[in-house]
């Protein structure tokens, strides 16, 4: 019988790597957002129904699907980059891959998707986002209008970045705008139009925006909740384009 996934420690954080039976040679990362988990068992991206069907339709297609729990809510924060920088030279090592691989990236974990860009921009072929989280600054500051929402923020930004309480508001203030991204990955977004925490007016009009100051390729989709988002054939699509440029 073979073996459709594997799971494994990094720094006392569960991976898994999800296996086709069929590989067509390259990967994908998936990025979580707040509630991504991973254990020794099970991911949130395996007991939720629509990712599950998003990773069944990709490894049905071939592709190698790997991921971390990063910490959990770890909010860009550099360890959770470089725990994410470990698992991709891990997996390249461990597995028969073209060093190129795509991202996908939910809401939270977008930040650490970008700076994978940036620090990594040649291995990443393309990235996808979905509700993206893509200005930390401004997600907290528009939490401050919810004293509930923003005192666990704060502590959850204090245990990601490992500072004090005290010390997080002028930890917000230095950390890099969007107008700061030079990367080009090719880049596309499903956004919902309303009903998730990541305002799209805030994020992705404003990420787009610096993707077309830097002429960067960029597809943005807003969508309602209402309707049912089934992105996987559009995903293999934007996928496949990607691997016959590089």
């Amino acid at each position: 019988m073979s073996i459709d996934k594997r799971t494994f420690q990094i720094d006392n954080q569960w991976n898994i790597i999800h296996l086709p039976e069929r590989p067509n040679g390259f990967a994908v990362m998936i990025i979580g957002d707040c509630n991504h988990y991973v254990d020794a068992h099970t991911s949130l991206w395996k007991q939720s129904t629509e990712r599950a069907h998003l990773i069944q339709s990709l490894k049905e297609q071939g592709y190698t699907i790997f991921y971390s729990n990063l910490y959990g809510r770890n909010w860009g924060s550099p360890n959770a980059v470089t725990l994410a920088k470990r698992l991709y030279h891990y997996v390249m090592k461990h597995e028969i891959l073209n060093p190129n691989i795509h991202i996908i990236a939910e809401g939270m974990g977008t930040l650490v998707a970008l700076r994978l860009m940036e620090e990594m921009e040649p291995q990443i072929r393309s990235a996808v986002f979905i509700n993206p989280c893509f200005d930390l600054k401004h997600h907290f500051n528009h939490e401050r209008q919810n004293r509930l929402f923003y005192k666990r923020l704060v502590r959850e930004i204090s245990a990601a970045y490992q500072i004090e309480v005290r010390k997080v508001a002028s930890l917000i203030d230095q950390l890099p705008d969007v107008k700061d991204l030079h990367a080009k990955t090719p880049v596309k977004i499903w956004h919902a139009a309303r009903g998730v925490s990541f305002n799209f007016r805030d994020h992705s009009r404003k990420y787009e925006k610096r993707r077309l100051e830097i002429q960067a390729p960029i597809t943005l989709l807003i969508h309602v909740p209402e309707n049912t988002m089934n992105p996987a054939r559009a995903f293999r699509e934007f996928f496949r384009e990607n691997e016959k440029v590089l």
